[in-house]
């Protein structure tokens, strides 16, 4: 035991303020560290999201759209059965373990995606199983919020949510933008002949997810401590607790949590993030059908439209922290609902323009009355562009104009950040100061369950029916949201508020 360890387990060495001061230190540097594990993990998924497409074609010809759904969803599928697992072992042991177990499997997953165009065959289901692992490593998410929010007061909460949600947007930043550089190495990239290792555009993102994922651990291991705090601010411990034992004495509270309310919580992250999944997973065959472009043109331009879009929330979440002071936490989470409603709604096809069909010489100004055969390419050499004729749709569904689509970008990247952090501020302060571990993974899993069926369903009804069937689907399921907020709006309030313990002023 170090020496610092041993002044910090033996309180009669120090006085009570030196004690205090150096606890509250010791809270924050952990707070940070959480906030570095969310932006790590938010980076290690964001750095490989739009280039899973071209790759997955690049090393399995057999895979359509349909199946790009379910290697996307794979990830959350992971994430949501470690979610609670993880969240159960963090209510009862040190959070260090579950944390550097996750990251260690993250890390073996990454490594994993790295080698999948390696088998002679059946490459797309390995890389279905490497996403799988990855999310499954993901899961350690309800470790992090579930630890923030014992850790801080209802005072410090929502500034402390919405500062864990800027460090994931600033992953969401950096993750597309090092994609976007490293789509320079091109599909060819060099190989590392002695470890059977080709790194390229597709393989280098995981690789570096690598690197981030042992920073990570490092770190855990070295800096993070256990604190929790009451919901004034007043550290929770018992007089003999050790750094070896890390597990903080929770006092008993009376009252019972509201479960209607919980519920309602968990309805809504479903649905913010189910919409989410569908946006991010679309957006990369929704540009290169629209506007043309080839697979390595959409990697990268994609990946500045989402560092763009990662950048606004982060300016978002700097707003809702001084907002939610004024207005609290409710109005805000209706007012994101209704601006990502305003989002989708600006992607449904319009116009009288009909888009490029692959290898078809179509004159766009007339709607085609039968469905046409693909044109062979003159050279084929080169990359077919365009929407495919094998989507029927395509012949007939007016294109979305690429204004359009950065208009609903920017819509989307104010109302999705302001409803994430919205969403799990509320959900943590109406747990109270009870363990939130197992529930803050029921609510991890929702989002992850949202994750894997958000882009199967958009993958399949893009697929078969187009973007004006999809859109306008998941502009009702937002204001199914938005309904159901308003109505369950006086139910959703902090546990000391509805004990009495805090007037409701205090919460906002």
């Amino acid at each position: 035991m170090s020496l610092l360890e041993s002044e910090e387990s033996t309180p009669i060495l120090r006085g009570d303020n030196a004690r205090d001061k150096d606890a509250d230190s010791s809270r924050w540097r952990s707070i940070r560290v959480m906030y570095f594990t969310m932006f790590l993990s938010s980076v290690g998924f964001t750095i490989v999201i739009t280039s899973i497409w071209p790759y997955l074609k690049n090393i399995d010809d057999t895979a359509d759209t349909s199946f790009l759904g379910w290697v996307v969803a794979a990830y959350s599928l992971g994430q949501m059965v470690a979610s609670p697992l993880f969240g159960l072992w963090s209510n009862h042991r040190p959070r260090q373990e579950p944390l550097v177990c996750s990251i260690f499997i993250n890390v073996l997953a990454n490594i994993y995606y790295a080698y999948v165009y390696l088998p002679p065959s059946h490459n797309k289901i390995h890389m279905l199983l490497a996403r799988t692992f990855v999310g499954f490593g993901a899961g350690n998410v309800a470790v992090v919020r579930s630890y923030v929010a014992g850790a801080t007061s209802l005072r410090e909460r929502t500034s402390a949510m919405a500062n864990m949600s800027a460090c994931q947007a600033l992953g969401f930043i950096l993750g597309p933008a090092l994609q976007a550089a490293l789509s320079f190495i091109g599909e060819t990239g060099i190989s590392v002949n002695a470890i059977k290792l080709q790194i390229n555009m597709y393989t280098a993102p995981a690789l570096l997810a690598v690197c981030f994922g042992v920073i990570n651990i490092l770190l855990v291991v070295l800096v993070l401590r256990e604190h929790y705090v009451d919901d004034h601010g007043r550290e929770i411990r018992a007089i003999n607790y050790t750094p070896e034992e890390q597990v903080p004495v929770v006092p008993v509270v009376e009252g019972d949590i509201d479960q209607i309310a919980v519920l309602t919580s968990n309805i809504l992250f479903f649905v913010i993030l189910f919409i989410f999944a569908v946006f991010e997973t679309i957006s990369t065959p929704l540009s290169m059908d629209m506007f043309a472009w080839t697979r390595k043109y959409a990697v990268l331009y994609n990946g500045i439209i989402l560092a763009a879009i990662g950048f606004e929330s982060v300016l978002v979440f700097l707003v809702v922290k001084v907002v939610s002071a004024r207005v609290g936490d409710r109005p805000l989470l209706l007012g994101g609902l209704t601006v990502i409603f305003a989002g989708f709604f600006m992607l449904l096809p319009w116009g009288s323009q009909y888009p490029k069909i692959q290898w078809a010489d179509l004159r766009n100004n007339t709607i085609p009355a039968v469905r046409l055969a693909p044109t062979p390419a003159s050279n084929s050499s080169l990359e077919p562009t365009g929407c495919p004729s094998e989507q029927t749709w395509c012949l007939f569904t007016p294109v979305i104009y690429l204004a359009q689509y950065i208009t609903s970008d920017i819509l989307i990247g104010v109302g999705y950040p302001t409803c994430n952090v919205m969403s799990y501020t509320l959900y943590s302060k109406i747990l109270g100061p009870k363990p939130q571990g197992v529930y803050m993974g029921w609510l991890t899993a929702s989002g992850s369950g949202a994750r894997t069926l958000g882009p199967v369903f958009v993958s399949y009804v893009y697929t078969i029916l187009g973007p004006r069937w999809a859109f306008s689907i998941i502009c009702v399921i937002v204001l199914a949201a938005i309904i159901l907020l308003s109505a369950m709006y006086k139910r959703l309030i902090a546990f000391s508020v509805r004990h009495g313990r805090l007037e409701e002023w205090q919460n906002d």
